[in-house]
C-alpha cells in the first residue's frame, strides 16, 4: 500500500498495485463472450449477466478505492490536474464517438438520398437503380425496409416527448449549475437539494425516453431495422440515451458523497468531472433534438 501521508506539491503519486486493471480485463472479456454468444445464438441473452455485473463491480470497488485515497489526502495538485487532463480527454473521445453517428446521418441524408434520387449529376443512379424513388427524408430507403409488410413507419414528432425531454434535460444542467456554485460558496444544503434534483431530472428522461421507444415500436411502426432512418435513429437517441444513464447514476454516486461531507470548496474534481459530462450530454441532446426530431 502506499504511503497515506500527503505529497508535497513537486511530488507525484505513484499508485500501489492494485488488482483491477487485471479484473476490468477479464470483465470486458466476459462481455465480449455474453455477447457473441448472444449474437450467434449459442446461449440466450441473460448469459450477457455475469459481465455486467462484473462490470458494476468493477467501477464500485475500483472508483471506491479512488475515492479512499483521495478522501486519506494522497493525491495534491499535480495529481488533480492529471484527472483533469484525462476528463478532458475522455470527453473528446465522446465528442468523436457522437461525431461519427451525426456524420452517417449527414452522409445518408445529404448525400446518399439525392443520389439515389437522381439529384444533381446521378441521374443515371436513379433510372438505373430506383427509378421510382423520391428522396424525401425520413426514408427507409428505396426498399422500403421495415418491420411492416410494407416498409410504412411515422417518424416520432418533434413536439411531443422529444420537447419534454429537452425541456428536463435542459432544466437539469441549470440545476447542476446551482449545485456547483452552491459548492463553491459553501451551501452544503443547497448543494444537496440541486443535485438531487438534477440526477432525478436524468432519470425522468430515460423513464420517457423508454416510454417514447415503446410507442415508436408498437404504433409507429419505426424500429431499429427500419431503413436508414430507424437505424440512425436508435443509434444516435439509444447511445445518448446510454449515456444519461450512466450520468444520472454518477451524479447519484456523488450525491452519496456530497451527504457523507465529501468535496470542499477547493477540491472537488470528482464533482466537476460530472458536471463537464452532463453539460457535454445536454449539447448532444441539442443537437439530436435539431437534427433528428425537428428538421
Amino acid at each position: 500500500m502506499a504511503q497515506v501521508h500527503a505529497p508535497n506539491a513537486d511530488q507525484y503519486y505513484v499508485p500501489h498495485s492494485s488488482p483491477w486493471p487485471i479484473y476490468g480485463s477479464v470483465t470486458l472479456f466476459t462481455i465480449m463472450a455474453g455477447a457473441v454468444a448472444t449474437l450467434d445464438g449459442w446461449l440466450p441473452v441473460w448469459s450477457l449477466l455475469p459481465g455486467f455485473a462484473m462490470l458494476a463491480g468493477l467501477f464500485i470497488f475500483w472508483f471506491g478505492t479512488v475515492i479512499k485515497e483521495n478522501e486519506s489526502g494522497m493525491y495534491n495538485m499535480t495529481v488533480d490536474r492529471s484527472f483533469r487532463l484525462g476528463m478532458m480527454w475522455f470527453i473528446f473521445s465522446e465528442v468523436m464517438f457522437f461525431a461519427a453517428f451525426f456524420g452517417a446521418l449527414f452522409y445518408a441524408r445529404a448525400l446518399v438520398m439525392p443520389w439515389l434520387s437522381g439529384g444533381g449529376t446521378k441521374l443515371l443512379t436513379n433510372i438505373l437503380l430506383w427509378s421510382n424513388y423520391h428522396g424525401t427524408w425520413p426514408t427507409n430507403g428505396p426498399a422500403a425496409i421495415g418491420p411492416r409488410a410494407n416498409g410504412s413507419f411515422q417518424a416520432v414528432p418533434a413536439l411531443g416527448l422529444p420537447a419534454l425531454n429537452t425541456a428536463i434535460l435542459l432544466t437539469s444542467g441549470i440545476t447542476i449549475t446551482i449545485a456547483h456554485h452552491a459548492l463553491l460558496r459553501g451551501y452544503r444544503r443547497r448543494l444537496a437539494w440541486f443535485l438531487a434534483a438534477t440526477f432525478l431530472l436524468g432519470f425522468t428522461f430515460v423513464a420517457l425516453q423508454a416510454t417514447e421507444y415503446h410507442e415508436a415500436y408498437t404504433r409507429l411502426g419505426l424500429q431499429l431495422g427500419t431503413g436508414i432512418y430507424g437505424s440512425t435513429f436508435f443509434m444516435l437517441t439509444g447511445f445518448h440515451g446510454l449515456h444519461v444513464t450512466i450520468g444520472a447514476i454518477m451524479l447519484f454516486v456523488i450525491w452519496i458523497r456530497v451527504l457523507r461531507g465529501h468535496f470542499t470548496p477547493q477540491r472537488h474534481f470528482g464533482f466537476e468531472a460530472i458536471a463537464w459530462y452532463w453539460h457535454f450530454v445536454d449539447v448532444v441532446w441539442l443537437g439530436l433534438f435539431i437534427f433528428v426530431y425537428w428538421l
